[in-house]
């Protein structure tokens, strides 16, 4: 099974304030309803997603941008990473348990 891990980086341009938080917060909502998205974690820098097919990411970026528009902004700039992995079904936890595991040996 293909597991799919993106980070997905929207910045609102024009919105009037140095403050993003409101339109932030539109684009994580959006992401964590699109279908088929299983899992959604908010950081300081992005949004990290987990789903199984490239569609669903894609959707997920469409959704934010279209929330981010109904919050104002003139310009949306996106940064996205994107890890598919073949060879094994994998969780963003898994990952991040995996390197956490080295530290302590």
């Amino acid at each position: 099974m293909t597991t799919l891990h993106a980070e997905i980086s929207i910045v609102p341009i024009g919105t009037g304030s140095t403050g993003i938080s409101k339109e932030v917060a539109a684009a994580f909502d959006a992401i964590r309803k699109t279908k088929d998205i299983k899992t959604t974690k908010l950081t300081a820098m992005g949004t990290q997603v987990e789903a199984n097919d490239m569609r669903a990411i894609l959707n997920a970026i469409e959704a934010a941008h279209q929330a981010v528009k109904l919050t104002g902004a003139k310009r949306i700039i996106s940064s996205i990473r994107i890890a598919e992995r073949l060879d094994a079904s994998k969780t963003l936890e898994d990952e991040v348990g995996s390197v956490i595991e080295k530290f302590t040996k």
